[in-house]
Parts: structure tokens; sequence; C-alpha cells
């Protein structure tokens, strides 16, 4: 039977890239601001830069709805156990930034008060350097987590099969991923950039 015999309009696609699909562009952040890098995020999820445009401009006050970490600041040992009690309340598939240098690594914060790395709390999926971070830096981060979750596969039986095979998600910074074609940063093709970077603008040169 032709196509154009059909008298409406389908589809077709594996159920994985359609779930994928699903919760790359409906993930719910958690209500998690610590100290300054929460008023980036707060920026962010506003009208100026519309994080709406990605389908989480609802920050949930439940962690049961959210399967997004934004870990905004710095993380006090007495706070600590009170954010591996959210991350353990948000369901499956759940997913973590560490927002800013205090976050990532204690930042300036060298003292027996403040945890060096959230990650030594709960597992990180991107980490946000900073002090604090733009809400572009914070986007462009989001971005990637996208990113990920396009590449994982469903169930943890394969997800762990994945992770022991060594595979890396490509992440290719939004500056260039999103550029239009000859509107690349000139320090993105100087010779001092990353290789990966310089192949990518080098191909595009090579196509116009």
């Amino acid at each position: 039977m032709p196509l154009d015999s059909i008298s409406h309009n389908f589809l077709t696609a594996r159920l994985e890239d359609v779930v994928r699909w699903a919760r790359r562009n409906s993930v719910f952040p958690a209500t998690f601001g610590l100290a300054c890098c929460a008023i980036e995020m707060m920026a962010t999820g506003a009208a100026h830069y519309d994080l709406a445009r990605f389908g989480m401009e609802v920050f949930r006050a439940s962690p049961r709805q959210a399967d997004l970490m934004i870990v905004a600041g710095r993380v006090s040992n007495k706070m600590a156990p009170v954010l591996r009690q959210i991350y353990d309340q948000m369901p499956e598939p759940r997913w973590v930034l560490a927002m800013g240098v205090c976050a990532s690594s204690g930042g300036m914060f060298n003292n027996y008060a403040i945890v060096q790395g959230v990650d030594h709390v709960v597992p990180v999926d991107m980490y946000l350097p900073g002090c604090p971070p733009r809400p572009e830096m914070l986007m462009d981060a989001i971005l990637k987590i996208h990113a990920k979750i396009m590449d994982e596969p469903l169930g943890t039986k394969r997800a762990a099969e994945l992770a022991t095979s060594g595979h890396k998600t490509e992440l290719v910074p939004s500056s260039i991923k999103f550029a239009p074609k000859g509107k690349r940063h000139e320090r993105e093709t100087v010779l001092g950039a990353p290789n990966e970077i310089r192949a990518l603008a080098e191909g595009d040169e090579g196509k116009r």
C-alpha cells in the first residue's frame, strides 16, 4: 500500500527513543537553592532566559515530583543529610547538577563546616564551574544533561552494560552545536582551541 493512499499521517519510531524524548523535554527541577548560585538559578527560570522553552519551568516543591536536583550553592555538613534525604525521595531516573564551584568542590570554603564537593553526598551527573555561573552557563549544562538523557538506554541492566563498556556521551558546547553556520566565535577556531572544537569549526569551513 503506498503511503499517499493513507488518509491519516503517522510516525514510526522506537519506543526507547520516544521515552528518551519525553524524559528530555519534561525535566522537572527540585527546589534546592542553598546560596548565591540560587539567584542565578532563579534568573534562569524567569522571563528573560525562559527555561520554559525546555519544558522545565516548574520547580517542584516536592522531591517526589522532580527528577533533576540542581545543587545551587555550598553544602554544609548540617545540610548534607537533608540533601541526601531529598535525593532519596526523588523517583528514578534522576539527575544531579552541581552548580557553581562551591557545590562542585567546596570552593573558597575550605573548612570543617562545608562539604568539599556534593559528590561526597550524592552522585553528580554534571559539574558547572563558576562563582556564580551565569544563567547562560546553567542552560548550557542543562542542555548537556539533555544530551546525556538521550544517550541513556532504558533499564538498569542495559545502563550498567553501557557503563562498563566505557561509552561516553559526546558533549558539544552549545555555542558550537546551535550556532548558525558561518557564525562561529573566533576564539573557538584559534589554534589554541580544543581539537574536537577546532575539527568541528574547520569541518564547517570546508563545507562552505
